[in-house]
């Protein structure tokens, strides 16, 4: 049951993010008479994916705890997923897509597209290497980051290296909802100095 669960949160959470990317080829890179990104392929893509997320997750202060989640390959694409494990309350998401936001634009990332939903916000965004990259709010207000290459050179892709900064949950039939507070995060009052959301 819990694994349904999951499929079924993480399912919906992917249809929003690929209706809202669609069509977002690369923006950047060499390509090839196919369309494909010279010189990369999707282990390459895989790890340039890693270290776009790993870059946004340490800009978030105070820290949240996260976990690797699942990766998906196409015919020449590659995504991955990460999915928060810190609880962050309805009154503090505005400050965490904030945070995210103001990153991802420093970082030479075009917005794509914001959804203002106060029950499942996002965010998507392109690299300028046309990445797509993703936060979203889903089931129980957890948060997920994507990253989805652009059309690269088929290859295999291996698990990511580093390991998420919280449990792992290995052996759990899947990744359970958001079970770590945090006093920040996930307290339930909006941050001091702002003007609450109507």
């Amino acid at each position: 049951m819990k694994r349904i669960t999951r499929t079924i949160r993480l399912a919906g959470a992917m249809a929003v993010a690929g209706a809202l990317l669609a069509g977002c080829g690369p923006t950047g890179g060499t390509k090839d008479e196919r369309g494909t990104v010279a010189a990369m392929d999707m282990q390459g893509a895989a790890e340039r994916a890693d270290a776009m997320l790993y870059a946004t997750v340490a800009a978030i202060k105070p820290e949240i705890e996260w976990v690797h989640d699942t990766t998906t390959t196409g015919s020449c694409d590659v995504t991955r997923y990460w999915t928060v494990m810190t609880i962050v309350s309805p009154q503090r998401r505005g400050n965490f897509l904030g945070v995210v936001e103001g990153f991802w634009k420093a970082s030479g990332y075009k917005i794509k597209t914001v959804n203002p939903s106060k029950d499942m916000p996002a965010i998507y965004a392109t690299s300028p290497d046309g990445f797509g990259i993703s936060v979203l709010f889903g089931h129980q207000g957890q948060a997920f980051f994507e990253v989805t290459s652009p059309c690269v050179k088929n290859s295999k892709v291996a698990a990511p290296t580093k390991v998420g900064n919280g449990a792992t949950y290995e052996g759990e039939a899947a990744v359970p909802t958001p079970n770590v507070r945090s006093e920040f995060w996930s307290a339930e009052t909006p941050v001091p100095g702002t003007t609450p959301s109507p």
